[in-house]
């Protein structure tokens, strides 16, 4: 629509009499309003209203309609999501209604606060009284018009059709707009009301519907699925299918005319730099800089060994040189003299003195020493084998510690010859696998890496087995699952001990802890056995040896679990086709809640049904007329204008109708201004002062009288 001046627009207002009508179609979607008698409304605009606030200020500002894009760089219109007065076609918030009046008066070319002239204003078919008459309250009160006149857009809509030929005075109106869809019976050019039918559903949830499975489909590219762009795919790609259980079945089947049907929305993509091996150059530069960093390290450790020492060795001199002076004190005098030492007896201070004398010599690394101290140690248990009825007391408490010590010495020993057995076998695979790297570098790196990769799949699938109790929901993606499949065969054990013991002591009073069983009881549910059944993972452990392998031959190798979340996402550069959302199945899907909105859980009639079910509930007087109905069936609303529709109402309706009914569906000349266009030719016609409601009968009358009016459509 051309920008038309402030100047320019009050000037035409100015040049119209106060008699002349103010025509508003009030759409759930758009709003216009514009002068009776003309051809195209003056003013149309989005049926919103939003309050951003001022990013600098903070001051919030009223928008009505689509914001300018501009805007954006002042305004924080995230915060402040649109507003409609709409509630399923009905409006309910006359705040919002007043800012929509304003704004559409204003654009006219009213200056003022009082509107001298009629309004003819469109609502839904069965428009609430209590609706009806807050619309009048703000029109008469706020804004002073003379007279007002309630009209159904649908109904102008046909009347304006049938003028031009297209439809017949006796048929039914299909009008599927923004929030819900109407289907009114006409006979003689008059709608009967008591016979419409009406659903919830209309452009706004087929909309919302295809958002949802765009966003569900592509969660990486929410951010551009914004609500009006979404609407333009619906209007460019949407269509109705013939026969929507077929059309699922040919995408099913994947065939060539399901592709030829899939449309490509292109996003912004700009191609990566192309990444290259590194050069011989640069792995030298890496293997160099890590035998830096490695030598930096060794440096510090041997700093660190050296610092704690010498730190050990002055500890254990302070310790020899108390014990050398507590052999001359007194033995009176001994307890003042440890009391300034902070021992507490001579046993500590020898005890430390052991103590740090052996973490001297194991940073020392003197490990002969120490394994001959363990032989002479083993050569002094003399009362292990002795049984203990030839043993006096202190003798028996001596074999005790002395089995201690035999025990712990042996279980050392076991361990220390497990280690090198195990490093045995480490360095005999090392050497293996070096003679077959040697015979054939490439083979043996390659085997190697696939030997990685398999052992890292099989580890996480493990983990993820074990994170959801084995279970999974059939796309190798973990499953929802209960706290109980998820615990192994020792927590399940100790979950039913719990739950015996509290079935058990829970009816009468507490009595558990009386008997010793309860404590044996009490042992068991507290035993802590998180990993009995579950032995050493050995694939970890073939995992880090194949790592270690691979980061000591190849400079060029980075593990999972070092590369981290940031470098795993991104191990496949992104193309082209990432940045394409495809619409298959969704063109069709989405339009089909309009004849099954069962699809979004809402239990009502489809489009096609609802005629049917306002034939059946005409009166009894028109029951004749019901072939001559459904020979003139007139679509409207801006949901006709997807491809099919008058196909499949036509097919829906022949299924409900007898063999033989003459059906004819036919589309409205414009389905979205059709309804203003008609509402201006009937408020420029001669009888519509006698239609409208004015401030006398407001005052007087009230809202009874609103109850009682309705308006005639004979022009």
């Amino acid at each position: 629509m051309p920008f038309i001046s402030k100047i320019q627009r009050q000037t035409d207002y100015s040049r119209f009499p106060s008699s002349h009508p103010i025509v508003i179609d009030n759409g759930g979607s758009y709003f216009r309003i514009g002068w009776a008698g003309e051809a195209n409304p003056r003013v149309i605009f989005r049926n919103i209203v939003q309050r951003p606030r001022h990013k600098i200020t903070g001051e919030t500002v009223t928008i009505v309609g689509d914001h300018d894009l501009a805007l954006l760089k002042y305004f924080d219109c995230t915060r402040s999501g649109p507003r409609s007065a709409f509630d399923s076609n009905v409006v309910y918030q006359f705040e919002i209604m007043e800012y929509i009046l304003d704004f559409g008066f204003n654009r006219l070319g009213a200056d003022g606060s009082q509107i001298d002239h009629p309004v003819l204003i469109t609502e839904c078919a069965c428009n609430p009284v209590q609706s009806r008459s807050k619309m009048a309250e703000l029109l008469f009160e706020s804004y002073g018009v003379p007279s007002v006149a309630f009209g159904v857009d649908a109904a102008f809509s046909y009347k304006y059709n049938q003028q031009r030929g297209i439809c017949d005075k006796d048929g039914l109106a299909v009008c599927s707009g923004f929030s819900t869809s109407h289907v009114i019976p006409f006979v003689n050019g008059e709608p009967v009301y008591e016979a419409c039918c009406r659903t919830n559903v209309g452009g706004y949830h087929v909309t919302d519907y295809l958002k949802q499975l765009l966003s569900l489909k592509y969660p990486n590219h929410i951010s551009r699925l914004t609500w009006e762009k979404v609407e333009d795919l619906k209007m460019e790609h949407c269509y109705i299918a013939p026969d929507y259980a077929s059309e699922v079945r040919l995408f099913q089947k994947g065939a060539k005319e399901a592709e030829e049907k899939t449309r490509c929305w292109q996003l912004p993509w700009t191609p990566s730099p192309a990444l290259e091996p590194p050069s011989e150059e640069e792995i030298a530069r890496k293997a160099a800089l890590k035998e830096k960093q490695g030598q930096r390290l060794r440096e510090m450790a041997e700093a660190k060994r050296s610092s704690k020492i010498n730190e050990l060795e002055n500890e254990s001199k302070k310790l020899e040189f108390l014990l050398l002076q507590l052999r001359h004190v007194p033995e009176n005098e001994v307890r003042s003299f440890l009391s300034k030492t902070g021992y507490v007896s001579k046993q500590e201070i020898e005890s430390a003195f052991t103590k740090t004398t052996q973490s001297l010599r194991k940073y020392k690394g003197e490990l002969e020493n120490e394994e001959k101290a363990d032989l002479s140690a083993a050569e002094k248990y003399t009362l292990i084998n002795i049984p203990d009825n030839m043993l006096t007391p202190e003798q028996v408490k001596e074999k005790k510690r002395q089995l201690f010590l035999k025990t712990t010495s042996e279980g050392r020993q076991r361990a220390k010859q497990k280690r090198f057995e195990e490093d045995l076998e480490r360095e005999r695979q090392n050497k293996q696998d070096e003679e077959k790297r040697l015979e054939n570098p490439e083979l043996y790196l390659g085997q190697l890496r696939a030997k990685h990769r398999d052992l890292s799949e099989k580890v996480e699938q493990r983990k993820r087995l074990k994170t959801n109790g084995g279970h999974s929901n059939g796309n190798n993606v973990s499953g929802g699952v209960g706290r109980g499949e998820r615990l192994n065969a020792a927590q399940r054990e100790r979950m039913r001990l719990l739950t015996t013991a509290a079935f058990d002591r829970g009816k009468g009073e507490d009595t558990f802890g009386y008997k010793d069983e309860d404590w044996q009881l009490y042992k068991l549910m507290s035993k802590d056995t998180e990993d009995d059944d579950e032995g050493p993972d050995e694939d970890e452990a073939e995992l880090a040896r194949v790592s270690s392998r691979l980061r000591d031959i190849d400079p060029t190798f980075v593990s999972r679990s070092e590369a981290g979340p940031s470098e795993t996402s991104h191990l496949r550069p992104l193309t082209k086709e990432d940045f394409q959302i495809l619409l298959g199945v969704e063109r069709f899907r989405c339009p089909e809640i309009i004849f099954n909105p069962n699809l979004i859980g809402i239990d009502q009639a489809g489009l096609d049904e609802m005629a049917g079910v306002s034939i059946r509930r005409l009166p009894a007087a028109c029951q004749s007329l019901d072939e001559r109905m459904t020979n003139s069936i007139l679509m409207m609303g801006g949901n006709c204008l997807f491809p099919g529709m008058a196909d499949r109402l036509e097919a829906g309706i022949r299924m409900i109708r007898p063999c033989g009914t003459p059906i004819r569906v036919m589309g409205a000349s414009d389905p979205i201004l059709d309804a203003w266009r008609g509402a201006a030719a009937y408020a420029a016609a001669m009888q519509f002062p006698q239609q409208t409601f004015s401030k006398v009968d407001y005052y007087e009358k009230g809202e009874d009288w609103l109850r009682q009016y309705q308006l005639r459509y004979t022009y």
